[in-house]
């Protein structure tokens, strides 16, 4: 599904995006903003917990900046959600791997820091 990453910019099926974004069921969210800028707290993934994903995965951008609180680590744990952290680069893969065994799996991007 994600064709390529290179800061600051991903391409998805064709089309490119400059900014951060999310994934849920093959489709994208683009101008994903956050609260509190390189933070991820729960009410920045509230549509993605509302998806019911088996595994959340976050590409805290490149070299990997971004910062999940830990408590939405803990509420994603007792909701029964896989988190994996990974600089963006990598979750791409991640994300890409996943999707091809066939988990249901959402994405949260940043592209830059």
């Amino acid at each position: 599904m994600i064709e390529g990453f290179r800061f600051g910019t991903m391409k998805i099926l064709g089309r490119s995006y400059s900014s951060d974004l999310k994934i849920l069921g093959g489709e994208v969210l683009a101008g994903w903003w956050r609260r509190e800028g390189h933070w991820v707290h729960l009410e920045d993934l509230d549509d993605i917990v509302r998806f019911g994903p088996d595994v959340v995965v976050i590409g805290k951008g490149d070299p990997g900046r971004m910062q999940v609180d830990p408590r939405l680590r803990a509420f994603l744990a007792e909701a029964g959600i896989a988190l994996l952290e990974e600089p963006t680069p990598r979750a791409v893969e991640t994300f890409n791997r996943l999707l091809r065994e066939g988990k249901k799996v959402a994405g949260a991007f940043h592209l830059t820091c």
